[in-house]
């Protein structure tokens, strides 16, 4: 099997910082590659080395004679084009210049038949008509539609999937691919998975789309504390393998640590003066040690903040509608909001997802209709734009202009610089500045300078971009088990399926269908009534419009609620000033375990207290 591209001893650094070093990586023609490991790891790094378009620090990349190489970055570059047609088709490719004249023709004077005649006329000569059939499919899956259109007008997104379309045109020898996925639709990227699982594609690339990535690569390469650990199968196949290993490393590491306290033990020991000491067992000494320094059992970002209280008034859309330039978006509809919603957003790109949810949040007033929201109800909005963060700001006021403290959800009082190392922002970039993070490392800090506002209506708008699989897997634990209402617009239809279980379709025309179920079982139900010619089922208007009746309070219902109110405020008052009790230094062992019996009966005695009086709070609004 002929080698494209291979790699030896190669390192890079960057802020004075090794991503990794000593690295060796081949690719062979036909493999399928998926690189994965957390957030600045170097893993954009590595692609750009591999692609050619960056030296590296230390070592060499070999590629074969005249390899044809497509490289799509996170942030494309367009080489001086100006409009679409100039990047996209060759000025030596003489089949795309007759394309080119061809489509500019259609768009631009399509009654000119006489110049129309001639261009087709050459198209037929040189057998282009399926290429041009191959370009223009390409061009529509990618919502591409306007050839003469200035790139300078096009949004990121947009400037994206150009380039994506470029690469897919020209068919390269190998794709190299950083994260191919962002700013496409779920109907595009199984469109695109298709298309590059035909044939005998050679692939590199990086994803967080755990579907896309187990659909389309057969091996997958980790970088992990600066090395790579190779893994001969799909995405399910490197899970289980990684957790064969890393409990197997644990183990290592556990006996190393023994042995190394051993060794230090008779390093101590020894007079300094004494030259007796055997050589190969001091060796040895500083061998273990490096093999345990930093190599304990890895860290995982950790999300347990606290969620406001919610009442029974959550939100209500009643008729609302929505249009701009003469598009409608949202078109009379209505839903009220109820306990325990999971809900995705779905729909085409610029099908008026991100409108409903500026709706929502308030962002943006409804043309008709009317929202109203609980006075309880407290929203946390995780958008594609990220916060304007300032380069020359350092991380740590990030989070100090929110909160010097952040009440977690055990209701613990910690302070903003030990909730950045919960999510893995150690003390040297805390105090670094905002301009040498990595860009998954903004969304994480993005993500929590929401979390720490302690919202229970959150909204995450495609939360999954430029975030590593390690930090995925654990935003997923943690809104697993958030008790508020979630919606999600995700391109991600693992995330969808394990995170919802109710859908809105923003089916164009301001349409929005309510269904009840996660991603797949969607599809599978399209499928079936696009044979039936039905609609998939829909969920009952009871649900959407659901407002049981129940009693009112009676008086002495009504005096408890009222007397839970103080209740709740004094125990949370307590819990603040034993959390600051804990955290005094030098404290006696047996005050130590006092205080944290008393946190944990002040939290049991919070929850049952907050549950009765939503509960008596449900009954009063109904």
């Amino acid at each position: 099997m002929s080698t494209y591209i291979s790699a030896e001893s190669l390192g890079h650094s960057f802020h004075d910082n090794w991503l990794f070093k000593n690295l060796t990586i081949g690719i062979n023609r036909g493999r399928r590659v998926a690189l994965v490991g957390i957030n600045g790891a170097g893993k954009s790094t590595l692609l750009k080395i591999l692609s050619g378009s960056l030296k590296p620090t230390e070592g060499k990349v070999a590629q074969s004679k005249d390899l044809n190489v497509g490289y799509l970055e996170q942030d494309p570059h367009f080489k001086g084009a100006i409009s679409i047609s100039d990047y996209i088709f060759h000025a030596d490719n003489i089949q795309q210049q007759l394309i080119r004249r061809y489509e500019e023709l259609l768009e631009n004077d399509p009654e000119n038949m006489k110049e129309m005649d001639k261009v087709m006329e050459e198209m037929s000569e040189i057998d282009a008509w399926e290429y041009e059939y191959k370009i223009k499919t390409i061009l529509g899956r990618l919502d591409i539609h306007h050839l003469n259109q200035h790139i300078s007008t096009l949004s990121g997104g947009q400037k994206k999937r150009l380039a994506l379309a470029k690469l897919l045109i020209e068919d390269p020898e190998i794709y190299i691919l950083d994260e191919p996925t962002n700013h496409l639709d779920i109907d595009t990227i199984e469109w695109l998975e298709k298309l590059l699982t035909e044939g005998s594609k050679t692939i590199l690339m990086v994803t967080h789309d755990r579907y896309f990535l187990d659909n389309v690569c057969n091996e997958i390469l980790e970088i992990d504390k600066g090395k790579i650990i190779p893994y001969f199968g799909n995405y399910g196949y490197y899970l289980e393998k990684k957790a064969e290993r890393e409990a197997s490393d644990e183990a290592t590491f556990q006996k190393n640590s023994n042995l190394l306290r051993k060794e230090l033990e008779w390093m101590r020991r020894q007079p300094k003066a004494r030259g007796t000491k055997s050589k190969s067992r001091i060796d040895a000494f500083y061998d273990l040690e490096g093999k345990t320094k930093n190599n304990g059992p890895k860290q995982n970002v950790e999300l347990s903040v606290k969620t406001s209280r919610q009442g029974n008034k959550i939100m209500e859309m009643h008729g609302i509608s929505k249009g701009f330039n003469g598009n409608t978006y949202i078109d009379k509809f209505s839903y009220i909001f109820k306990k325990g919603d999971r809900i995705g957003l779905a729909g085409k790109n610029g099908s008026g997802k991100s409108t409903l949810l500026n709706l929502i949040t308030g962002g943006l007033q409804p043309d008709s209709g009317e929202i109203i929201k609980g006075e309880t109800t407290v929203i946390g909005y995780f958008n594609q734009s990220g916060l304007s963060f300032k380069e020359d700001e350092r991380v740590i006021d990030i989070v100090k202009n929110v909160a010097e403290f952040i009440t977690m959800a055990d209701g613990k009082l910690i302070s903003a610089s030990a909730l950045l190392t919960l999510f893995l922002f150690p003390p040297a970039k805390q105090y670094g500045m905002v301009s040498k993070l990595s860009g998954g490392e903004k969304k994480r800090l993005h993500l929590m300078s929401i979390l720490i506002k302690n919202p229970n209506f959150l909204i995450l708008d495609e939360p999954t971009n430029d975030l590593d699989i390690d930090t995925l897997n654990v935003l997923e634990e943690f809104l697993t088990n958030f008790p508020g209402i979630l919606i999600m617009v995700s391109h991600d239809r693992y995330l969808l399926d394990k995170l919802t279980d109710q859908l809105f379709i923003m089916e164009g025309e301001g349409k929005v269908l309510i269904y009840n179920g996660n991603y797949t079982s969607y599809r599978i139900d399209l499928e079936e009534a696009k044979q039936q010619n039905k609609k998939p089922a829909v969920a009952a208007p009871t649900v959407q419009a659901e407002a049981a009746k129940k009693a009112k309070l009676s008086f002495k219902e009504e005096k408890e609620f009222e007397g839970l109110e103080k209740e709740i405020a004094d125990i949370e008052a307590k819990l603040v000033e034993t959390n600051e009790q804990l955290n005094t230094t030098n404290i006696d062992p047996k005050e130590l375990t006092k205080l944290t019996d008393k946190i944990t009966y002040l939290n049991k005695q919070l929850d049952t207290k907050t549950t009765r009086w939503i509960e008596l709070g449900e009954l009063k609004e109904a």
